[in-house]
């Protein structure tokens, strides 16, 4: 009997689309890392105390290639801002703004930036991490970024081993997602060990899961639906492109492409399934007054706030009036001595 030889990649595809629908208990879902402890060498807190992000300088052939080779990237996410090459001053500010909240003092960011001789010193300085595993995965590590920058190659990641973010995008929720690990990897009491089991095939679902809910709980947090729904849109078909690509491994090419495209879809289907069910209410407080939000501010710091003008009216012609009672008061008493 004649078969299509489309047939069974179809098939397989149709069934993953399926099974990756179900995306519901093994999706991202809003979850903030409690982080109980930090696991923080003091030599890179000093490393990087006195600039923490740091920009590379416009490069616009290097970076024009860059945006080239991203171009997969900006596909599968549907997003044009994708290793573009141009992080604007909003995506650094959400950027800084998480590394504040969450503590993360030790963490180096790199936005569009190319300093492999500053990464490998970061390495020897990562006392967390056991020296085995640092001069050995870490230095393969940094030795590929070396070798392959994403300066050039783009790659958005986060290097537990020199504790460096690599921003080439101009996402905000990218940028929150790699500083999820970073946040994660600093609970940890095994980090290096952590590190290891992380890049294991079908085992690196588990940490990118962690880093994602807890991009999308801190933008849920910050009040901003427009962050929010970023985060679902973005993450939920970035995270679909590690279950397709641990499948895709696997099997071979004409199997493996319609299985990896429909763990993609999956995602952006169940992604924004999600973002159209956030609230474009904000969380922020609203006070009807500038002398509503003072009260307001003054009670969180333990403070009796001052009356306001409209509680001034009402107490003052009490007040005033006492002194005209007691006139009154005396003169009928000399008109009695009368």
């Amino acid at each position: 009997m004649h078969r299509h030889p489309l047939l069974l990649p179809c098939a397989i595809a149709m069934v993953s689309l399926a099974s990756c629908a179900s995306l519901g208990a093994r999706r991202p879902e809003p979850r903030e890392i409690a982080v109980a402890r930090r696991n923080v060498a003091p030599e890179l807190v000093e490393a990087t105390r006195e600039d923490q992000i740091e920009r590379g300088k416009p490069r616009p052939v290097i970076d024009g290639l860059g945006w080239f080779f991203g171009i997969p990237g900006k596909v599968i996410l549907w997003d044009r801002r994708v290793e573009n090459h141009n992080v604007s001053a909003e995506t650094e500010d959400v950027m800084e703004q998480y590394l504040a909240d969450n503590g993360l003092d030790h963490v180096k960011v790199r936005i569009n930036q190319y300093e492999p001789l500053e990464d490998w010193k970061r390495l020897t300085k990562n006392h967390t991490v056991g020296w085995p595993y640092r001069y050995t995965i870490g230095a393969v590590s940094v030795a590929g970024e070396t070798l392959f920058p994403g300066r050039l190659f783009g790659g958005d990641h986060y290097n537990p081993w020199t504790a460096t973010i690599h921003l080439y995008s101009d996402v905000p929720s990218i940028a929150l997602h790699e500083g999820g690990h970073a946040k994660d990897f600093t609970r940890r009491n095994l980090p290096g060990t952590y590190g290891l089991v992380a890049g294991l095939p079908f085992v690196n679902l588990w940490p990118e899961a962690i880093a994602s809910g807890d991009a999308i709980a801190y933008a849920e947090k910050q009040g901003e639906p427009a962050l929010e729904k970023e985060t679902y849109r973005i993450l939920y078909p970035a995270y679909g492109t590690y279950i397709g690509g641990n499948v895709a491994n696997l099997l071979v090419a004409p199997i493996a492409v319609p299985i990896y495209a429909g763990t993609v879809v999956a995602g952006h289907m169940a992604g924004r399934t999600k973002a159209n069910g956030v609230s474009e209410k904000t969380n922020a407080p609203e006070w009807s007054s500038d002398e509503g939000l003072a009260a307001d501010i003054d009670r969180s710091q333990g403070v009796e706030p001052l009356p306001s003008a409209a509680e001034e009216d009402r107490v003052q012609p009490a007040v005033a009036t006492k002194p005209l009672d007691a006139e009154r008061a005396g003169d009928s008493a000399d008109s009695l001595r009368r």
